[in-house]
């Protein structure tokens, strides 16, 4: 993306609901980490992200075409992407040959959601879209 054709003005409200996700999905890596659940468990279905997601769609037309929308879209997807590795590691694990696939998938599903929370706040700390170098 080319920074002149990203307006920077005028985003600051969108800019701190962003923040405000951005730590609901934290929250709930954290307790993924901290508590009996996996990440990815606790990242899809504890509140504090069904609170984020809820407010990703929520606010999301505020900043359509503008930096902070692939921030949203990152945001979106990370969801939904972890849900979806979800149902592939609920199918592995109910089969005895899958077991040990599906305890590599949900530990590396864990990092990678880890991942996606960290680089897309950091990016929005630096004010640029996810993505960019």
């Amino acid at each position: 993306m080319n920074d002149e054709l990203i307006p920077r003005d005028g985003l600051d409200g969108a800019r701190a609901w962003c923040h405000v996700i951005y730590g609901l999905h934290t929250l709930a890596v954290v307790v993924g980490v901290a508590g009996a659940a996996t990440v990815a468990g606790a990242f899809v279905f504890g509140v504090p992200s069904l609170i984020a997601v809820f407010l990703n769609y929520l606010k999301r037309g505020e900043v359509r075409g503008t930096w902070l929308d692939s921030h949203f879209r990152w945001q979106i997807r990370t969801f939904w992407f972890t849900l979806l590795w979800l149902l592939v590691y609920g199918l592995l694990v109910i089969t005895i040959i899958g077991i040990p696939v599906a305890w590599l998938l949900i530990v590396f599903l864990g990092v990678w959601v880890a991942y996606r929370v960290v680089r897309g706040w950091l990016a929005l700390a630096g004010r640029r879209p996810v993505g960019s170098p």
